[in-house]
């Protein structure tokens, strides 16, 4: 088997079953562990897989316990995001006050926003921050400490500014969503920047994947009904009944 052909059928595998061990694909592709190991590095490298010990995870897995940083979530579920953002994005009010979360389909859903009177942008993201500017959108960035895996400003500094501020409206990425979990994230610090943010805004949406139901994350950030969620993709029966779940 060719090492491309070979690369290719590990993430075919890893995809399939979620995770994989080494012993697992060694077996599986005729190859040694030794091989295996060096092909996951490779993946993991240009963000295909997350290699973890003894094995691989998905990404989408991987995503639960650790934040990914933006490139190895950009090219995730794209179609379902752009869906997503597209409708997210009709939400927004002239004259509204709109908070936006760091992650990347929040960084997506920048692209879809209509130029309104009045309208001001509030963000945790540096980056999401210099895409709003460069659009022309009024933007306030928070203060704080910079996260390096997701662009987000985190600590006292970003939860004393968001005191000060009420919301119309707010889009939130999450890590898992979970009816009884409820939205969870894998870092202690964002989530708190999450959870209020949320505390000061009116109405509350959080955009994300189907990939992401039934994923449970370390820390909970809000109540499963404490936001609308709007998602694409192969939601499970359990949460397409839902009222606060709207499926593009």
């Amino acid at each position: 088997m060719l090492a491309e052909d070979r690369l290719n059928a590990i993430v075919s595998m890893v995809q399939q079953a979620g995770s994989v061990t080494v012993p697992e694909l060694a077996d599986t592709l005729g190859v040694t562990a030794s091989t295996i190991r060096r092909d996951l590095q490779t993946l993991d490298r240009a963000h295909r897989i997350a290699k973890v010990h003894g094995g691989a995870t998905s990404l989408e897995r991987a995503h639960v316990t650790r934040d990914l940083t933006l490139n190895e979530r950009s090219d995730l579920h794209n179609d379902d995001k752009e869906r997503i953002c597209a409708r997210a994005a009709a939400l927004v009010e002239p004259e509204s006050f709109v908070y936006i979360d760091s992650g990347s389909t929040t960084l997506k859903l920048i692209e879809h926003l209509p130029h309104l009177e009045g309208v001001t942008y509030v963000t945790d993201s540096v980056l999401h921050a210099q895409h709003l500017a460069l659009r022309g959108m009024r933007t306030v960035v928070l203060g704080g400490e910079l996260k390096p895996e997701t662009e987000a400003l985190v600590g006292p500094d970003a939860l004393a500014t968001l005191d000060h501020y009420n919301f119309n409206c707010g889009f939130w990425g999450s890590n898992g969503i979970a009816a009884e979990q409820g939205f969870t994230a894998p870092d202690i610090e964002e989530a708190q920047v999450k959870r209020i943010s949320m505390r000061h805004t009116a109405k509350r949406f959080v955009i994300s994947d189907a990939s992401k139901f039934g994923m449970v994350a370390p820390v909970k950030f809000a109540d499963f009904r404490d936001a609308t969620i709007i998602t694409a993709g192969e939601v499970p029966a359990k949460y397409r009944a839902m009222d606060n779940v709207i499926t593009v």
